[in-house]
């Protein structure tokens, strides 16, 4: 049986198509997938992100076990902080990427995959087990907290009117700085961060509150173009942007190196989980990359599992693909051989049985006009 969030009647109320994502019954839309994404691009779009997961990292030892665990070098962060980092098995290959952010000293919490709650949650205890678990608590959160995303141009307008009361105000936060709210008198952090290449903010609390929190920030933000969005424009937003999915550009077969994602491997802070290999492939380079492709002659969209060529012969696999609303034309990100990676390179799509021309270009591949 699926797993439903505590907004699910609310989506009933608004009509969405409900669709399985990850063990999760999920609305994919509620208007249309391309009505959802452009509402996001120029005005606000507010989704239901209740079904990703929370984990809570505590104690005298917790900065020192998540640098262990990590890719990014959380010694960087400040309290009120946040980072986007990779957790690696000791091959390199990714169990998750994810976001932390530091709400105290020795205070932590991890923004996990949905799709891999029941894998990092135990490997999170696993490696506490160890002699760098030493003072540390790994806390699973996931059955009790919530979140949603509000995303897009207009948001820092009405963002301060989506909670009670607030330490700092939201609309004042750089991105990747995290405060903390009152709603309902109950704690509610609110991060500048989101995954669709907008300005934005996720707000995290009790699962309790999230419908009056959903149906607040719908409220207020109605004068200024806020509407629900579903995984639809979720997953378009963020392949323009070139913003990887857990179980398409990334798994545990795959580095942090091979997925582009070498910004956030901190080879310089220490030992942690995969360093050896991700520094080999950091000096030597790695056999495949992931990169961003846009199609140059009509075609129907690409999509996952699709065969990529390259001067006639079959050279890699599309990874995420689908028609951008934004540009009108057929994009996606595949692994191909490095040699074939370079911006430029000319390559095809096959596309129910026809090969169809792209070209490989840098990310992301949309860009906002400035």
């Amino acid at each position: 049986m699926l797993k439903r969030t505590p907004l699910f009647e609310a989506h009933q109320k608004l009509a969405a198509r409900l669709v399985e994502f990850g063990g999760w019954e999920m609305p994919v839309h509620y208007t249309s997938i391309m009505e959802e994404h452009r509402v996001v691009r120029t005005a606000a779009g507010i989704f239901d992100i209740c079904h990703m997961g929370e984990v809570s990292i505590t104690g005298a030892g917790a900065s020192s076990f998540l640098n262990q665990v990590l890719t990014n070098d959380i010694a960087k962060l400040r309290v009120g902080e946040g980072q986007y980092s990779l957790m690696c098995n000791p091959a390199g290959g990714v169990i998750d990427d994810l976001y932390v952010y530091k709400l105290g000293v020795q205070e932590y919490l991890l923004i996990i995959n949905a799709s891999r709650i029941d894998a990092d949650v135990p490997w999170l205890l696993q490696e506490a087990q160890r002699d760098i678990g030493a003072g540390v608590l790994v806390t699973n959160q996931s059955e009790t907290l919530g979140a949603i995303a509000i995303q897009g141009p207009t948001v820092e307008k009405f963002i301060d009117q989506c909670v009670d009361t607030f330490d700092r105000a939201p609309s004042s936060l750089l991105k990747n700085q995290i405060t903390r709210g009152e709603f309902a008198g109950q704690p509610v952090y609110l991060a500048r961060t989101g995954y669709t290449g907008e300005d934005g903010f996720e707000l995290v609390g009790a699962a309790s509150i999230m419908t009056d929190l959903w149906q607040r920030a719908l409220q207020v933000g109605l004068v200024h173009g806020l509407k629900p969005a579903g995984l639809g424009a979720r997953d378009t937003l963020r392949t323009e942007v070139c913003y990887p999915l857990y179980g398409h550009e990334l798994d545990e077969k795959r580095t942090p190196i091979e997925a582009g994602l070498g910004f956030f491997v901190s080879l310089d802070k220490g030992p942690f989980n995969g360093r050896e290999i991700l520094a080999m492939q950091k000096l030597q380079g790695a056999p495949q990359r992931c990169v961003a492709f846009k199609m140059i002659e009509k075609s129907p969209p690409p999509r996952p599992h699709y065969r990529v060529w390259f001067d006639g012969q079959p050279v890699g696999e599309v990874v995420s693909g689908t028609l951008s609303p934004s540009l009108n034309l057929g994009i996606g990100m595949a692994y191909v051989p490095t040699t074939v990676a370079q911006p430029g390179s000319r390559i095809e799509i096959e596309i129910r049985g026809q090969r169809f021309a792209a070209e490989v270009v840098k990310k992301p591949i949309y860009r906002k006009a400035s």
